[in-house]
């Protein structure tokens, strides 16, 4: 229970696969959490999330993290999720007219191939901050107007964050995080780009209005009080990516410092100071976005099959599958330092520094005296290599060397992988023991927002600084070993590999 006279906060994470609710107090505790599964359908081929399913579950949440006698304690509502999942609406009644597509759904990919095509790369890479693909809001809305046009008249596209925003609100609007993950968002000037949009046939009033990360962008409405038990008149905030969110509650806020959320994908995300973006950031393979701290832009980097690829060999080596208890079991037994094995993650395809989507896994370096328990740890070890490299880019590209990571996720139950990521990198590994990252930096931005914290900052120090880091240290003679492993191996056969597959992929095996 929050202690009398105190502030709460409610965040909201509408994540792939879980949508949470949580209720901090405005010193960063944690009082209540639940969390619900959210719920996929697939239809014609695709997948899908229902808008109504979705606000239900996320209607239910609300009610289990604040029980009527903490209502009226409620200051504000942060609302963080998934970047690139969207559905349209219809602008005058608020009506779904879509489902969300979900932000790995591919089947987008036809009209990426055509956004591509139709503008210089580095151009819109310095508007943009991305590269184009079928995760974004403005390949998925092209899909929607090939199945049918009349979608998209008196239409606008929200986000999940955005949408959530909306049934609490009425207000329609979205924050540059958000926006930028659309692919129609210049992040240079932080306003729609009318002339690319228009260059697709669409109209600019497809898209919401944006605000800085946090800004109020509407009160709870008598309706959404009436069904929820919220006060009437609670500010709310759109708290944007969730990445991004989690990275201000990890104490990701200055050059230097960078997050490491490992899950069943693994994101980098790190900030440098705002400035035009050139072809050496198009090089390394980032993404780059608005951060919610003014004079900030965030860089981001991500492997989509990090703890995905532990999960594919938990399948590939036991049926059932491998218990964590065992899997943890089976690397007590390894001998320290490196397998010699070489294991590139790119189970489905790869991210920076090298982005390529028809990219594969393999393994090299085998030997007869190899069995699972080596098989196991070079997957970890080859997750290790893959943001090395990329750690490595990010700080060319920042212009920053990259002192210390900050691990949150769920990857931090597993020390054995900690130890190699920590000797690969020759980087200290804090893990911080904030709870659900992502959702106290929903809260944090909903304390700026309504203005109990000055700014980002503040918040941070009053909600996550106070929090026990632990510290897991490189091992220098192991560092060694990796790092040429990593230089004389891992690096240079990333160009023959992809050769390879790429020319398997046309026909031809020839390298």
């Amino acid at each position: 229970m929050t202690d009398r006279g105190e502030t709460a906060l409610l965040s909201l994470d509408i994540g792939t696969t879980h949508c949470k609710a949580a209720l901090f107090g405005e010193n960063g505790r944690l009082i209540r959490l639940a969390r619900t599964e959210t719920v996929k359908y697939a239809e014609d081929g695709w997948e899908f999330y229902d808008p109504e399913r979705l606000w239900a579950g996320i209607a239910g949440l609300i009610r289990e993290a604040m029980p009527s006698e903490l209502a009226k304690s409620i200051r504000c509502v942060g609302i963080t999720s998934m970047a690139e999942t969207g559905l349209l609406v219809d602008r005058r009644t608020g009506a779904a007219r879509t489902p969300f597509i979900p932000w790995f759904s591919p089947c987008s990919k036809p009209q990426a191939e055509q956004i591509a095509a139709s503008t210089d790369p580095l151009e819109q890479f310095a508007a943009t901050g991305l590269r184009s693909s079928y995760k974004y809001g403005l390949a998925k809305i092209l899909w929607w107007k090939q199945r049918d046009p009349g979608l998209l008249k008196g239409a606008v596209w929200l986000s999940a964050s955005d949408y959530a925003a909306y049934r609490l609100t009425g207000a329609l609007a979205t924050d540059y995080t958000l926006a930028a993950r659309t692919y129609a968002f210049r992040i240079d000037r932080k306003q729609w780009d009318a002339v690319w949009i228009r260059h697709f046939g669409l109209d600019t009033e497809l898209f919401p209005e944006a605000l800085p990360s946090g800004a109020v962008m509407g009160k709870v409405n008598e309706e959404a009080a009436r069904s929820l038990g919220l006060p009437a008149g609670v500010p709310v905030v759109i708290a944007g990516h969730d990445h991004v969110a989690a990275s201000l509650a990890a104490g990701a806020v200055k050059p230097g410092r960078v997050m490491d959320s490992i899950g069943t994908a693994e994101t980098l995300v790190g900030v440098m100071p705002e400035r035009k973006l050139a072809a050496a950031d198009l090089d390394a393979g980032l993404s780059f976005g608005c951060h919610p701290i003014p004079g900030l832009m965030f860089w981001m980097g991500g492997l989509s099959a990090s703890g995905g690829s532990v999960e594919w060999l938990r399948a590939v080596l036991s049926e059932p599958a491998l218990s964590y208890d065992r899997l943890l079991a089976m690397l007590d037994e390894t001998a320290p330092g490196p397998t010699g094995i070489l294991y590139f993650p790119y189970l489905s395809g790869s991210g920076a520094p090298q982005p390529d989507a028809e990219a594969k896994a393999a393994f090299i370096g085998l030997a007869a005296r190899h069995g699972r328990v080596d098989l196991l740890k070079a997957v970890l070890e080859g997750t290790a290599y893959e943001m090395e490299w990329m750690r490595r880019s990010a700080e060319l590209a920042a212009g920053s060397a990259i002192s210390a990571l900050t691990v949150t996720g769920g990857g931090v139950q597993n020390r054995h992988w900690l130890q190699i990521k920590a000797d690969v990198s020759n980087c200290p590994l804090e893990l911080s023991d904030t709870p659900e990252s992502a959702l106290l930096g929903s809260a944090m931005l909903a304390g700026t927002g309504c203005g109990l914290f000055r700014d980002a900052f503040e918040a941070e120090a009053a909600m996550a600084g106070h929090r026990k880091r632990s510290v897991i240290r490189p091992q220098a003679d192991y560092h060694h070993e990796y790092r040429r492993l990593f230089e004389t191996g891992y690096v240079p056969l990333q160009m023959p590999l992809r050769r390879y597959h790429h020319n398997i992929e046309k026909g031809d095996g020839a390298l």
